[in-house]
């Protein structure tokens, strides 16, 4: 049944991949469309998220900004889609890095790095960073249940340099690292709700007391890693710029904890200068404390 799925997906997807980009802007106004006022998906999710991030505003101003999410929604998911076809060049004009110099000092002082971003603007085309850097690129992902989509997305990573890794191998790949002497850069999306558990740590985010991933600090400080953070802004439709924050190059003596507040801290202010970039559809606040 997967196989049989993936070839009546495939290739629907790549059509929509080759298409100029003209025509994908074109055709994700009309996904928009279809998304946000037949199917509806998530909308009370985004809502709700939004009502509880930015209580400042107006139910009007928030709408607004309900609506420019979707509409970058749709057109983040058709860009992901695009990458299966899109080349070096073409990439490389629209996804800019404004500071790498930042990062290939890091990489000077041989030691991996832990590369901090969130579910903001552009995610999906950071990996074409892995062209300009010399350590090997890990990313960080969820394992997709359909193992032929998930050797796409993997095969897709490929063509940028980049290793996927899961969640549980993590861990295992940066020891590995460490005793091997491979330097890498891993990419960690820690913005999203951790799993439940009775150890967590809570942290003010948008004003909300709520559970927040320490997962990148701790291994960072068990294997003798720089931490980065890599911030995203999107320019105009289809055209990004990222810049690169050092976040520590000496962690083992940054106070428990530190690291994973500061880098939410960062991620609030790239939300507050921006909101309707970030991903609203996950219930991020999923859980929080009572007052």
């Amino acid at each position: 049944m997967q196989l049989l799925i993936y070839l009546l997906f495939y290739p629907i997807l790549w059509l929509i991949s080759i298409l100029p980009f003209r025509l994908l802007y074109l055709f994700s106004d009309g996904v928009y469309l279809i998304v946000y006022y037949i199917i509806g998906y998530r909308k009370k999710t985004v809502r709700n998220n939004l009502a509880l991030a930015l209580p400042h505003l107006s139910d009007n101003e928030r709408l607004v900004i309900e609506k420019k999410f979707f509409r970058h929604m749709c057109d983040m998911f058709l860009e992901m889609i695009k990458t299966i076809s899109i080349s070096q060049s073409e990439i490389e004009k629209r996804f800019k890095f404004n500071n790498l110099d930042v990062y290939l000092d890091l990489e000077k002082k041989q030691k991996s790095i832990a590369l901090m971003c969130a579910h903001y603007a552009s995610y999906e085309w950071v990996v074409s960073m892995n062209y300009h850097i010399n350590f090997t690129g890990y990313g960080i992902y969820k394992k997709i249940a359909n193992k032929y989509f998930d050797k796409l997305v993997k095969d897709i990573r490929s063509k940028f340099k980049a290793i996927l890794i899961t969640t549980k191998e993590t861990s295992k790949t940066i020891q590995e690292n460490a005793i091997t002497g491979n330097l890498g850069v891993f990419g960690f999306a820690s913005d999203q709700t951790p799993r439940w558990s009775d150890n967590l740590h809570w942290y003010h985010f948008m004003g909300i007391e709520t559970p927040i991933h320490v997962g990148a600090e701790v291994l960072a400080k068990r294997y003798d890693m720089n931490v980065v953070f890599l911030k995203t802004k999107k320019i105009k439709r289809g055209y990004y710029e990222a810049s690169l924050e050092v976040l520590t190059d000496d962690i083992q003596n940054v106070p428990n904890y530190k690291i994973s507040e500061e880098f939410m801290n960062r991620v609030e202010q790239q939300i507050y200068e921006q909101p309707e970039y970030y991903l609203w559809t996950h219930k991020r606040w999923k859980h929080k404390k009572k007052v």
